[in-house]
């Protein structure tokens, strides 16, 4: 198996970012479900980064087909409304990357949050 690595990438206005932040956390209940259910999921993790104003959606797969399901989950398409109408931008395309080589550190067999 060849893991695909999925980035998307939310951008905002520094003096939005904290309320963007906020929504993104108030989106777990609301996403989670879906995305845990989807076949081929092996990770997922949803970051930010205030120094960047950005926000970002990593994930990782089983494979491009199973990766592209996001393109098209409607809960996530309908929350990304109201971070638009709050002045978020999305870079597009949304990335999908074949894994070239990968390691895992020490660390590995702990989570850093649920």
């Amino acid at each position: 198996m060849t893991p695909v690595v999925r980035v998307s990438i939310l951008r905002c206005a520094p003096e939005r970012f904290a309320e963007l932040r906020q929504m993104a956390v108030e989106a777990d209940l609301v996403l989670r479900p879906g995305i845990e259910a989807m076949p081929g999921l092996l990770a997922y993790y949803f970051g930010a980064d205030e120094a960047t104003s950005s926000l970002t959606n990593v994930s990782l797969w089983i494979s491009l087909e199973a990766a592209k399901q996001l393109d098209t989950f409607q809960p996530m398409l309908e929350l990304g409304k109201p971070f638009v109408a709050k002045g978020a931008t999305f870079e597009r395309p949304i990335m999908n990357y074949a894994t070239l080589w990968q390691l895992k550190g020490s660390g590995a067999s702990g989570e850093a949050g649920s």
